[in-house]
């Protein structure tokens, strides 16, 4: 599948005549495109450019577009950055059967991504299920990380308010479909252009058979490597970690940071530090990654 991007009009209108204002800084480009996964299509945006690259993987019915202020701030400061939609989420096909929804299988994807581009190495990183998502490369293809960034992993701490959370939405799902649909049909009306806004449409915006064999497939499969995995995974990571969230506990991300041999841990003030007061965050994002990509 071809990528396809939007030119800027980088004289932001002015006549070609008018006398040369201050230049501005260049703003990153930003491609979509899209690839095969076997039999399926999976969606992705390509912010920057260059040879440090990062992969961003999203939450469980998120989409790439909760990344997406990240994503600038880090091409803005010279990265080229990767948000994928996972298979079932987004703008990427959504199967209906539960046996090709895994964090395996969601591995597999982030590497086919990078396959796709030509990449060799980069950062991987996530939210809560792309956490899960990057501990699983780390572990599949640890020579093809030379990082990675894990905000709210979902390990032991979280399987209880989880099976709260969860199974009454597979229940839904699963059997009554109409409030799937129409969930769904109001988030449409929901006027588009504010980012998260758009990130929460996005979210209520599902198809009963997909989403239950989403939460079918990751709820009762490998939720993570097992802690004789992780405390294998020499990968260098940053793990961001926060309280007051039970299906992200502090205690995951604090036990993590423990079993990692080479963890940095950076605790959040709180579950929407990074999304909506992002500076603090963003900057020891930043500082990882210059220090992962001088070596």
């Amino acid at each position: 599948m071809q990528d396809s991007a939007t030119a800027l009009d980088d004289t932001g209108g002015r006549d070609a005549a008018a006398p040369p204002s201050r230049p501005r800084a260049a703003r990153p480009i930003e491609l979509a495109g899209s690839f095969h996964w076997g039999e399926h299509r999976l969606a992705y945006t390509e912010y920057g450019s260059g040879d440090r690259v990062v992969l961003l993987t999203h939450g469980i019915m998120f989409t790439r577009r909760m990344h997406a202020p990240l994503a600038r701030k880090l091409a803005a400061s010279g990265y080229r950055v990767l948000t994928l939609d996972l298979l079932g989420h987004g703008d990427s096909d959504r199967p209906g059967e539960s046996w090709r929804y895994s964090l395996p299988a969601f591995a597999e994807q982030a590497l086919a991504l990078l396959d796709h581009l030509g990449v060799d190495r980069a950062v991987v990183g996530g939210t809560s299920l792309g956490a899960n998502v990057a501990l699983e490369v780390a572990v599949a293809a640890p020579d093809r990380l030379p990082g990675m960034i894990v905000e709210m992993p979902v390990l032991d701490n979280a399987v209880f308010a989880g099976l709260l959370a969860f199974p009454p939405l597979l229940f839904a799902a699963r059997f009554l479909p109409v409030t799937v649909r129409g969930v769904a049909a109001v988030a449409h009306r929901i006027p588009h252009g504010n980012q998260w806004v758009d990130v929460l449409t996005d979210t209520l915006d599902q198809q009963p058979a997909a989403l239950a064999a989403l939460l079918h497939g990751v709820l009762f499969g490998r939720i993570a490597p097992p802690k004789s995995a992780r405390r294998r995974i020499e990968v260098p990571a940053l793990v961001l970690g926060h309280q007051g969230d039970p299906i992200h506990p502090f205690g995951d991300a604090d036990t993590l940071a423990a079993d990692l041999p080479n963890a940095e841990f950076v605790r959040a003030r709180s579950p929407v530090e990074l999304r909506f007061d992002p500076a603090r965050l963003t900057e020891a994002i930043t500082g990882f990654l210059d220090r992962r990509y001088a070596h």
